[in-house]
């Protein structure tokens, strides 16, 4: 009897402290729940964006006024927060990569980015996955490096805009976590931007999933247009740098898609000029990607139907070279043959702007995990 009562009296006491420990760990994941939704991201619908003027005396020189008849060049360009270079893979499309880079290797391709950038001479670029102070990226303020790198290069640009998408205290999943995130959208220019807008797009997330998820937006810029005389013609060209949604089901491009097309449309028909570039997680209906093929088991990037914004727009991707590859697996050593690569960077461009020309750089993804685009047009009359 004794010893039924020992064996009663150890199993009680280890009862105890499974139950003692799933409480603890309850009220912990309890208490970070809490926490995020007090610290939850929330921006209103449209914000006005702070336009910087580069410090770089030379830098101020190269801001130009928008002429009617005037040729401007335009990179897009997913910088994969300076993380996802050659040797990365990432959990979310396959592989089994969180923490991708070392801070050395971010800086790396940061360097390496800037150098691209300044060779390249666009007179705006959108950036996208760029972040100011994540765990992933190892704290680096990477608006501030690239401003630095472009200055080292004697390359910096007069103005920049930062537009937060993706802003969370600590995301606690997997295992090691992913951390604190700061990032967005980030367009450098020399043109005389007037203005930049933050415009909130639809977050196809619901609780709880929203709280620890991106809040993907537009940045809307506005730069007047003169007439070949150097007058007010009333007239704006809108650069639109955006990133649409990637992991949802589907209805979030859709619902993104919409509102975008709703906006490019409402700016048309105020007579603006309009370019729309980035990452769309969409290739668009136009293009010709056969020489891409998806294969199964990898991250499936969706279809942009070109013919649901009507006849005032031109959509743009250059097939030469894929605009971005898959982080199943790393890059580096991968028969490239057989890689899984996507058609999801480019361009929508109102018709009254002639397109020159667009090229993918092929740069074999060292830096990042995707090739810019680069896009030429002349405003029309």
């Amino acid at each position: 009897m004794k010893k039924e009562n020992k064996n009663r009296k150890w199993w009680q006491k280890l009862l105890g402290i499974v139950v003692r420990g799933v409480g603890a760990v309850l009220l912990l994941a309890g208490a970070v729940v809490v926490w995020l939704m007090a610290t939850e991201y929330q921006p209103k619908e449209r914000e006005m964006l702070v336009v910087s003027v580069s410090e770089d005396a030379g830098a101020s020189e190269k801001v130009r006024n928008t002429h009617i008849g005037d040729t401007i060049t335009i990179m897009t360009w997913n910088m994969g927060y300076g993380a996802l270079g050659e040797n990365a893979d990432f959990f979310m499309d396959g592989g089994k990569g969180v923490m991708t880079a070392s801070k050395a290797q971010v800086e790396e391709h940061l360097a390496q980015l800037a150098e691209v950038i300044s060779a390249c001479g666009a007179d705006a670029v959108f950036l996208q996955e760029a972040d100011r102070d994540s765990t992933r990226s190892h704290g680096i303020d990477e608006m501030s490096e690239l401003e630095r790198l472009f200055q080292d290069a004697g390359a910096a640009y007069g103005n920049a805009a930062f537009a937060y998408n993706f802003k969370v205290k600590f995301i606690p999943y997997p295992l090691p976590p992913i951390g604190k995130v700061n990032g967005g959208i980030l367009t450098f220019s020399n043109l005389d931007v007037e203005s930049a807008e933050r415009v909130q797009l639809p977050c196809p997330f619901t609780w709880p999933v929203r709280l620890v998820n991106l809040k993907r937006c537009l940045m809307l810029e506005r730069i007047p247009v003169l007439d070949e005389a150097g007058e007010q013609t009333g007239k704006e060209l809108v650069l639109v740098n955006l990133h649409l949604e990637a992991y949802d089901s589907g209805e979030g491009k859709v619902a993104q898609t919409k509102m975008l097309r709703e906006i490019l449309q409402a700016e048309v028909d105020r007579g603006n000029y309009v370019i729309a570039g980035g990452d769309f997680n969409q290739t668009f209906s136009s293009v010709d990607d056969q020489m891409y093929p998806e294969y199964e088991g990898n991250w499936h990037c969706g279809e942009l139907d070109v013919t649901e914004f009507g006849a005032d727009f031109n959509f743009v991707m250059d097939n030469s070279s894929p605009t971005c590859r898959s982080l199943d697996q790393p890059y580096a050593g991968a028969d490239w043959t057989q890689f899984q690569y996507y058609m999801i960077d480019g361009f929508i461009v109102s018709k009254n702007l002639k397109v020159e020309s667009a090229k993918t750089k092929n740069l074999e993804f060292v830096s990042t995990d995707h090739n810019p685009v680069l896009l030429a047009v002349t405003l029309a009359e």
